[in-house]
């Protein structure tokens, strides 16, 4: 459910902006999202009546059982913005318009169930399939190769275990199994770097071709993670180092908030 606000004096006047702009800002927090298991919106302004000005000194949610653009799972996600500054007539009637965009500290968990729904997702999939290159061509004869039912396990330093299947012309499916460690490039880009075959997971007459097309998928991924791909509506996100812990992948960074969304 989506939570109350904090930092408000218990008077008439204050009561009435409180609710206002409790009601407005979880109705434009809550659309950021296809679905929600919980957010809490807290807002912070000292002195109260700053609010009749525009003026909060911090705006923070968490939220837990995310999922954005209805396939891909978020654990948990958490910002707090710097102060920032609205139009107060805007939450009259019924949304909030930013006088200015903010920046927030952002943090999201990601579970190992999670991303591999995430792999299932059709924006993941479509770029999984009928793939051609120079060094697929060697491979294949010339025709497309796809790459499906990819699946991660993770491991700890950042490191993730990866299984998929290639159908491939001439050979059919190809099991491929191999390490490979996370890395972010230029804060926008999840890197999968520095794959390690593991033989022992794929037939011994298919080792030789799985390995290559091994290399073939970390060249894919490499080019597929980009957070501008899947950046929320109004907000755009940066990482600034992501760390596996456990069976979960956290990211720490920040949002610049150009407006508040307007959809999910």
């Amino acid at each position: 459910m989506l939570g109350g606000l904090t930092g408000f004096n218990n008077n008439p006047g204050t009561d009435w902006g409180e609710k206002m702009l409790n009601t407005v800002a979880s109705q434009s927090i809550r659309h950021l999202f296809s679905k929600s298991e919980s957010v809490e919106v807290f807002v912070r302004c000292s002195p109260s009546n700053k609010l009749l000005q525009g003026s909060i000194d911090s705006f923070k949610m968490n939220g837990r059982g995310l999922v954005i653009r209805r396939q891909f799972p978020v654990e948990e996600m958490s910002f707090e913005t710097d102060a920032v500054s609205i139009d107060f007539s805007s939450i009259l009637s019924g949304k909030i318009s930013l006088k200015q965009p903010t920046q927030a500290i952002a943090q999201v968990t990601l579970s190992e169930t999670g991303i591999n729904e995430a792999f299932q997702a059709e924006l993941v999939t479509k770029r999984l399939q009928n793939l051609s290159s120079d060094s697929l061509s060697e491979l294949s004869g010339g025709q497309p190769v796809s790459f499906n039912e990819v699946h991660i396990e993770l491991e700890n330093g950042n490191r993730i275990r990866l299984f998929a299947k290639a159908e491939l012309p001439n050979h059919g499916t190809v099991p491929i199994s191999m390490l490979m460690t996370l890395a972010v490039e230029r804060r926008r880009r999840i890197a999968f770097q520095n794959p390690v075959f593991q033989s022992e997971a794929v037939p011994e007459s298919l080792r030789e071709i799985s390995q290559s097309l091994a290399n073939a998928l970390a060249e894919v991924l490499n080019n597929m993670v980009d957070l501008d791909r899947f950046d929320l509506d109004g907000v755009t996100m940066r990482i600034n180092r992501l760390e596996t812990q456990g069976k979960k992948l956290l990211f720490s960074g920040y949002a610049q908030i150009e407006h508040f969304p307007k959809t999910g």
